[in-house]
């Protein structure tokens, strides 16, 4: 009999270990705060996905980090030693995704961030994004106005490192075609009036000006400068594609012209687009819970972070267990391997010097036409 218990007590013991080998994946997004069009969307989405990836039960364990770097870096603490993550997939904005991947690279936990970012440094081989880069967007927009008659540029962008890194990258792109940036400005996330840099730009009187903001933020400066009676070509950068930006900017943002994933208009894509099957189901599954017209490349970003795991788990299970040090190392090695995966902002190729692995295909260019997305041939 006491064997028979022990041999019971065992099994149990054994079940208990398996659970404890789960997946855990820590999520940190801005489901408010000033980038909360970006993180709600976020958020709905890993409430859809599935529960299990090679077979290996998934526990996805989501919060919000309010758009406030302190409160990103208490998550990731608290994804790491209390709930023992595997992954991190953290976060919305820039700012909190800088602020997160401290943690990562301090326990060598893979980052995957829904956020561009500037380079890392030593701290590059821990994280990996999904957005497209600045650099082969502000290509794109650059070539846009080259084709379009626009010599002279303004920019307005977020004081904080997405507004610079956007800088950075107009800068040059601008170059390369032969364009100038004639007047620079910036504003906070949470401002409430930008007419004192709009004036500026105003005297300047640019061919056409460059918003570098996201979601509902970056309506303030195109609706002031439409109230102002400036004339010129209106840009945007792919940060801007949620309805929300649509909603609040309403009249004052037809026309806009941005770069943006082939996820947004993906029935406007050709059907030998390599995102067009991705960007179509996960429009399925995000618009059959939300309704129709619900998508967002903010949960697209989240969707393809998922798909970053399901090609890179299971090579990693192959090396170790999750929940431990070994698998995370794995994990990290594996996402660094990916290579041609069709994904719904683009086609990932990772190496160890570029981790987030996007070329060309990742960027179309759109325009807002009465009050929708519209795909620019």
């Amino acid at each position: 009999m006491k064997i028979r218990k022990l041999a019971l007590l065992l099994s149990a013991l054994c079940v208990t270990g398996t659970a404890l080998a789960d997946i855990t994946v820590g999520v940190s997004v801005s489901a408010t705060g000033p980038a909360a069009s970006l993180g709600i969307p976020e958020k709905n989405t890993f409430v859809l996905l599935p529960q299990t990836i090679a077979g290996e039960k998934v526990k996805w364990v989501v919060l919000d980090d309010a758009t406030d770097t302190t409160t990103a870096v208490k998550n990731a603490r608290k994804f790491v030693f209390e709930d023992k993550a595997d992954v991190l997939i953290a976060a919305s904005a820039t700012p909190t995704s800088m602020a997160i991947l401290e943690v990562a690279y301090e326990t060598k936990t893979p980052q995957i961030a829904m956020a561009p970012l500037p380079p890392a440094g030593d701290k590059a081989p821990w994280v990996f994004t999904t957005p497209q880069n600045f650099g082969l967007m502000a290509t794109a927009i650059a070539e846009h106005m080259a084709a379009h008659g626009v010599k002279t540029i303004g920019f307005i962008g977020y004081a904080d490192p997405y507004g610079e890194l956007w800088l950075k990258a107009m800068q040059g792109a601008a170059d390369a075609k032969g364009l100038k940036l004639t007047v620079v400005e910036r504003y906070q996330r949470n401002d409430t009036s930008v007419t004192g840099q709009v004036l500026k730009i105003m005297a300047a009187n640019p061919d056409a000006v460059l918003i570098a903001g996201s979601g509902t933020p970056a309506v303030l400066p195109q609706a002031t400068l439409v109230e102002r009676g400036y004339k010129g070509k209106y840009y945007q950068t792919h940060g801007i594609a949620n309805r929300d930006f649509l909603r609040v900017g309403g009249k004052n943002v037809e026309g806009t012209i941005f770069p943006v994933g082939p996820m947004l208009l993906a029935e406007q894509l050709p059907d030998s687009h390599p995102s067009k099957k991705p960007s179509l189901e996960y429009i399925k599954l995000y618009e059959g819970a939300h309704g129709p017209n619900s998508r967002s490349t903010f949960g697209a970003h989240a969707y393809d972070a998922y798909l970053l795991l399901t090609r890179a788990v299971p090579e990693a299970m192959k090396k170790a267990k999750p929940g431990t040090p070994e698998f995370r190392v794995a994990l990290r090695d594996a996402l660094e391997s990916v290579k041609e995966l069709p994904a719904t902002h683009g086609v990932f190729s990772m190496s160890p010097t570029n981790h987030n692995g996007f070329d060309a295909r990742a960027a179309v260019m759109a325009t807002v036409s009465n009050g929708d997305w519209k795909l620019l041939k």
